[in-house]
């Protein structure tokens, strides 16, 4: 493995089980990240990293207003996020810059406080995790998954976009197949939120589990 290189699975081996966790958006990842950690589950959410890393005053904060526009800067200072995640969705290229600028700095403050947290297992969400290839960073992939009609209705009802614009958010993401077909395990977010805690359950006895293997494999 070059110097450059992510760490295989194998790699991994000899420290806490790290999950990636992962999504199309609006599909509940936040909601069974929380379910993980009602279990004592270490988790660390990369969105979270992400807003902390760009609060109003930080040096990535004032290269994002450089890079994407004042019109993003708040009247209190703070960053404008619907309006720059509209932005990003709607253009590839400005896409790809955001990526190039907040993505080392949310892997070093993911690394830093993987090594912290410690624990048999973590869970790690991160959204873009299949689009940034970072799969091999992590033990298992676990995929919250709904309907893309479900997911359409949810990110209109939560964000207040119109039909077109969650349209757009969505087919700028990996498309729900390519997520699945990625996947070692699945959480199906299609039902009532009540429907979560027993796939979460099953699956916190797994990871236990496979954290006391030696192969990490099932």
């Amino acid at each position: 493995m070059s110097a450059g290189a992510p760490p295989t699975r194998q790699a991994l081996a000899g420290r806490a089980l790290r999950v990636g966790l992962t999504g199309g958006i609006a599909s509940g990842k936040s909601t069974v990240a929380q379910l993980f950690g009602a279990q004592a589950v270490p988790v660390i959410d990369t969105d979270q990293i992400a807003r902390a890393l760009v609060a109003p005053g930080t040096a990535l904060l004032l290269q994002l207003f450089d890079r994407f526009g004042e019109h993003l800067r708040r009247p209190d200072g703070s960053l404008d996020r619907l309006a720059l995640r509209r932005l990003v969705f709607e253009d590839a290229g400005q896409r790809r810059a955001l990526e190039a600028l907040l993505h080392p700095a949310i892997r070093e403050r993911t690394e830093a406080l993987a090594t912290q947290l410690g624990g048999p297992y973590q869970i790690h969400v991160i959204p873009l995790l299949l689009e940034t290839r970072g799969q091999a960073r992590y033990d298992r992939v676990l995929v919250v998954d709904c309907p893309e009609a479900l997911q359409l209705a949810r990110l209109q009802s939560r964000d207040g976009c119109d039909a077109q614009q969650a349209r757009a958010m969505l087919a700028a993401q990996t498309s729900r197949a390519a997520r699945l077909a990625a996947a070692d395990d699945v959480i199906l977010n299609d039902a009532e939120p009540a429907a979560l805690a027993p796939q979460v359950a099953v699956l916190h006895r797994k990871y236990l589990q496979l954290a006391r293997s030696p192969g990490r494999t099932a």
